[in-house]
This record gives C-alpha cells, structure tokens and sequence, in this order.
C-alpha cells in the first residue's frame, strides 16, 4: 500500500527527507530540517499572494472551483438560497448548524435589540467631508465601536464573545445605511425593529417623510438572497485580514475594521462596479463584437468573467441572474441588461474565454441589480460588507478555538543589501 508521504532529495547535500502528507498537503514547517549546515535557517516555501499555500484548516465554506459547488457546512448554496433567510445563514455560519425554532426566535430578538448605535457614533460621523466615500466611513466607524463596547477585549469570555457578534452584524447596516445619508446629507432615521433584517437596512436607507416605511417585498427578499450569496467565500483577501489581525487577538470590531479595508480594495470588493463602468463604455448591444476583439487583442478585460476558485459558471451568478427578473419587474428593466446578456452569450460561446475557463461570476448581475434598486455604485463594497461580517465572524471564532494557529508572522526572502558600514552625510557622494 502507497505511503502517505513526500520523498524529498536535495541536490545540494545528496541527503534525502521523508515528509508525510495530510489532507493533501504537506506542512510547511516540515522543510525546515531540509538544511545544507548547521547556520541554514531551513528550506521555505515561496508562495506570492497564497497561490498554492493553505494557512489553516476549515469547516465552514467548502468551494470546488472546477464544478462550481458552493457549500456553507455541508449545505448547497442554491438550496439556503431558495430556502433560508440571511439570518439564518448567519446562525448556521457562525454556530455549525442550522437553528432550531426556538433558537432562531432568540438569534432574532438579539440581532434586532442591538440595531441602534450609540449617539455619539454621529457626532463621530460629522468629522468626516460631505463628500467622503461610505465605505471609508463604514470603515472607521466599525473600529470605533470598539472605543464604545471595551469588554469587547475579552475575546475568551464567551458571553462577551455572543454579545459582539450581535452587536455587529446588527449594527452593520445602520453604520452603513448611516454612511451613505451621511454622504447625501440627509438625517439618519431610527432603526425599526418590527422590520426584517432587510427590510429594517432598506429604511434606514430611504426613509423620508413618512411615519413608517414599507418596503417592497420582492426588493427586500432580493436582497436577503445577494446577502446570503454573499456571507462567507472561504479564504479570500478580506477573510486572511481577518484571521491575520484576529490572530493577534484584537478585538472584533478591529478584525472586521481590517476585513473590510481589505474589501474596499477595488480587485477585492469592487468588481461589480467594474463591470456597470464596462457595460455604460461598450453602450449597445452592436458594438459587443468590436469589444470583445479588444479583449482578445489584450486591450481591455472581460470584467464579471473569471474567478480566482471558480473554474466554472459560479453558483451564485445563476441564482442572481435568475433574481434579476423578479427584481426588474418591480423597478423596471435596467437598459444594460440586454447588454449583459448578450455579451455573456457570445462569450460563452467562443472558445477563446471557454478554453480559459472564464465563465460568468458573482460580481456580473448582482450591480445590475443594485443599480435597478437605486443604490450608488459608492454603496456597492458597503453592501458587500454588510452581509460578508458573519462570514469573518465565524472564520474569527474558528480561528480562535484552532490550537495550530498563532499570531500570524509570514517569512520572508531577504533579497536586500549585505551588511555596510554608516558613512557620516559630508563623505557621502
């Protein structure tokens, strides 16, 4: 029977090594007996931007890139997406489970009794320019909340553990919703707990006049479905900031703080305002053709097409694209649409981007749809973040409770100069 390992010979010394593999990999600590002498600190692995490296074992998101399967703990993304409700997705991402009814009625009356935020979080937000970005602010007021809430440091108290988690992912969309009036210079309305999850963030967005806001519930059920879409994608950028900064043992609203900096980048969370920007520029429907040659041609990029996992259609674009038009019947067909379809049509059939693997992803409907449902391109890494918190919550508690993980300190290859001698500013030349 085959062993579970790796033989290793090195060229350098003729010494040959054994290194046992586990779950398909092998531990990075183990090169380190790989030496040419004693002063050899050890063989590294090199590894820019995590392409082949896993920094952690996991039991929450399961993703196979070459089928396109999204599972959040075992459970197939397009059933909680027809099934569930964001809330309940949060419960199942952060606790393993799915709750029972009773367990779900208390998730909910925490998650709505945290819902306002302090006072003092708007004078806070007065410091910043009319003009400033939302999800700048959203960013630095998530940090600040840790100033308001300090028995938030006792990250292995689990009692104060449960009351941040509440905490955060309840006030996530009044700290965004908060931003964008901000930004428009418009009051921030009161939270109303007789709202849904959705609903409640939809009127803290457009509330005006009126004593009580309705929102529509095909817009609100929308919304709900982008959020569970959107609640955890394994490893990616801002969930490594995360478990990085967490590892130090910050506090929460810092690790998110830092998650959602890490979102805001625009590889990382604005890729579906990239693909409106490239639907406005290509116009219509006739100049498709001359576009994508341009592409070919390497003059421009298929924005929305592609995924660092997925080496398929990715799961959650069909379940979106199917959305949209119960989305559309409501706020009428956005115009770029047509564009949309027809550009995936052709490009799915031409064997240039088939043979690539680049299929459709998560990023090329759902700004379609939050554009159709009035919400600023500025909005969108903001209304990324919103649901994204109980997916970094639940890689945060993971990470904690894990006895392999520590402060995480990557390596480095010092590529740099030798050893010189300081040499006084006068004899310098």
């Amino acid at each position: 029977m085959a062993k579970e390992s790796l033989s290793i010979t090195d060229n350098r010394t003729g010494k040959q090594y054994e290194i046992p593999i586990k779950h398909g990999s092998i531990h990075a600590t183990d090169l380190r007996q790989i030496r040419t002498g004693p002063d050899d600190f050890g063989l590294l692995s090199y590894d820019p931007a995590f392409m082949n490296t896993a920094a952690c074992t996991s039991r929450i998101t399961y993703i196979d890139g070459d089928k396109g399967i999204l599972h959040y703990r075992g459970y197939p993304i397009e059933q909680l997406a027809e099934k569930s409700t964001y809330l309940e997705v949060a419960y199942l991402l952060i606790y393993g489970k799915l709750p029972t009814k009773s367990e779900l009625d208390r998730w909910l009356h925490d998650i709505t009794y945290h819902t306002m935020v302090h006072e003092n979080i708007k004078k806070f937000l007065d410091g910043y320019r009319y003009d400033a970005h939302p999800m700048g602010i959203l960013i630095g007021t998530v940090a600040a909340l840790s100033t308001f809430y300090p028995d938030a440091h006792n990250i292995f108290d689990q009692r104060s553990r449960e009351i941040q988690i509440c905490r955060l992912i309840a006030k996530m969309p009044t700290l965004a919703a908060m931003s964008f009036r901000h930004s428009v210079g418009q009051p921030y309305p009161l939270p109303d707990n007789d709202l849904s999850y959705t609903e409640n963030f939809l009127n803290l967005m457009w509330k005006a006049t009126e004593v009580k806001y309705a929102a529509n519930p095909i817009l609100a059920k929308a919304l709900d479905v982008l959020f569970i879409l959107h609640a955890d994608h394994e490893q990616n950028c801002s969930t490594t900031a995360m478990r990085c900064v967490g590892s130090s043992h910050s506090d929460p609203y810092s690790a998110v703080a830092a998650a959602s900096a890490a979102l805001y980048g625009p590889l990382h969370g604005g890729a579906n305002e990239a693909v409106l920007t490239m639907l406005k520029e290509i116009g219509s429907k006739d100049r498709i053709p001359e576009f994508i040659k341009s592409v070919k041609e390497g003059h421009g990029k298929l924005m929305g097409f592609g995924h660092r996992v997925y080496k398929n259609y990715d799961p959650r674009a069909k379940i979106i694209k199917r959305m949209a038009d119960q989305v559309f019947e409501v706020t009428g067909r956005n115009p770029l649409l047509d564009i949309a379809l027809e550009l995936e049509r052709i490009a799915l059939s031409d064997d240039y981007f088939v043979s690539r693997k680049l299929y459709p992803n998560v990023d090329f409907y759902s700004g379609l749809i939050y554009q159709a449902m009035r919400f600023p391109t500025t909005m969108f890494t903001v209304l990324f973040a919103i649901p994204r918190t109980s997916g970094w919550i639940a890689q945060w508690l993971e990470m904690l409770g894990d006895e392999e993980q520590k402060i995480a300190r990557p390596r480095q290859i010092y590529l740099g100069e030798q050893k010189r001698d300081y040499v006084p500013i006068e004899q310098r030349r």
